[in-house]
């Protein structure tokens, strides 16, 4: 019993060794370029995200363009066709983008187009393995689309 235990104390040391080796070799996550971006975001500071974004100019990244289509759309004067270009590049960089699928649904909604929300709606049920809450906030807004509220009173 005794040798069992010495070896198994043997190997979880020896196990533990080359996890720490391996732990080492791992390279620190790069720092989120859009993190200022989303303060300003969190804040509802949308010239600020926007300026933000254009300093960023990261115009490749499916999430710089929904973050800029996102902030489009929910400035004081909003600019919808402009966000809804910007959602549609960052779903022709990214088709699957949960956020762009979601935000572009809600924008549809704003400018009553019901039966295309409800296309990105069927895009969410296929990019969401199990419902994620971006499925379930776009299928509550055009639930409440349909009970006749409004685009500001739902929030989208």
């Amino acid at each position: 019993m005794n040798t069992a235990i010495t070896r198994f104390l043997a190997t979880s040391a020896l196990l533990f060794a080359t996890g720490q080796a391996f732990a080492d070799d791992v390279p620190a996550p790069a720092p989120d370029k859009l993190s200022a971006v989303r303060a300003q975001i969190a804040a509802k500071n949308w010239s600020g995200a926007i300026d933000e974004l254009k300093r960023v100019n990261d115009t490749g990244s499916a999430d710089w363009n929904n973050l800029m289509g996102y902030s489009l759309r929910k400035s004081a004067t909003p600019d919808f066709a402009g966000a809804e270009r910007f959602y549609d590049q960052a779903l022709r960089i990214d088709p699957g983008h949960r956020g762009a699928l979601e935000y572009s649904g809600e924008l549809y909604l704003q400018t009553g187009r019901l039966d295309k929300a409800e296309q990105r709606l069927a895009a969410l049920d296929k990019a969401c393995f199990f419902r994620c809450s971006e499925y379930s906030d776009l299928k509550k807004a055009i639930a409440d689309y349909k009970a006749g509220g409004s685009p500001t009173s739902s929030g989208y």
